[in-house]
């Protein structure tokens, strides 16, 4: 596809793809059996324990992952959240990488424990990290004097719902709206510092153009950093996010 990766604004927009079509969507979001069961899950040599109720990371998740771990995304440093921690991988990825504090949020508080879980064990104790889990709708957990270098989020913006079940609908298809709470909670609290970056993780199963529309809102500026093409139709957009200058006039 043939897309300006430099483009931001209202030039982005105009470039991205609609949602696919409904029955597309919901053949290609249909949940794994096995999703109230104990399950194993292995990347890069670690292994996780899934407890019921908590998603495995899907090819979408592993595209951040990846960055996470070799400093694509990088967190060495900084103060990092990774909302909706699910299994913790994230968090493991930004603590061996030597993340500054690692927040680890998520609505699911079986995820968080999970998650937590799973940071000691492959992580442990870091001289200069520390390690922040909380169950946490979006940002609410979070003191008014957080502020964050970088926030990786794969919401689960899928724009049609493809299941009655609430684990699934709470992981895959809330839809565009949460990411209105989002980019709100962002500027209305200054969450994120000054050169801050938020990455956030979406194909076209979900209403993208409304995505980027509520960055923009919210005085942000989304950029594509990563496009991938799986080859069935769906497309999945990684938009790195800043603070827009333009209209802020610099950095808060």
């Amino acid at each position: 596809m043939d897309i300006d990766r430099d483009s931001t604004g209202p030039a982005l927009l105009e470039q991205l793809p609609p949602p696919l079509p409904a029955d597309l969507i919901i053949s290609l979001n249909q949940p794994k059996a096995g999703l109230h069961t104990t399950r194993a899950y292995e990347w890069n040599g670690w292994t996780f324990d899934v407890p019921p109720g908590v998603f495995l990371p899907g090819w979408t998740s592993r595209l951040v992952h990846e960055r996470l771990l070799d400093g694509r995304i990088e967190t060495r440093g900084l103060r990092y959240a990774a909302m909706g921690v699910g299994l913790g991988v994230e968090a493991v990825a930004a603590g061996v990488r030597g993340a500054r504090e690692v927040h680890a949020l998520d609505v699911h508080p079986e995820s968080v424990a999970a998650a937590t879980g799973h940071y000691r064990r492959l992580v442990g104790e870091r001289p200069g990290t520390t390690f922040l889990p909380a169950v946490s709708d979006l940002f609410d957990a979070l003191t008014d004097d957080v502020q964050l270098d970088v926030v990786t989020f794969n919401p689960p913006a899928v724009s049609r719902t493809v299941s009655d079940d609430p684990d699934v609908v709470r992981n895959v298809c809330v839809g565009a709206s949460l990411l209105a709470k989002f980019f709100a909670q962002i500027a209305e609290r200054n969450l994120l510092a000054p050169g801050g970056e938020i990455y956030v993780i979406a194909s076209n199963t979900a209403d993208l153009h409304a995505l980027v529309r509520h960055a923009l809102d919210h005085g942000l500026s989304p950029r594509i950093d990563h496009l991938h093409d799986w080859q069935d139709g769906v497309l999945t957009f990684l938009f790195r996010i800043s603070h827009d200058t333009s209209r802020t006039g610099g950095q808060r």
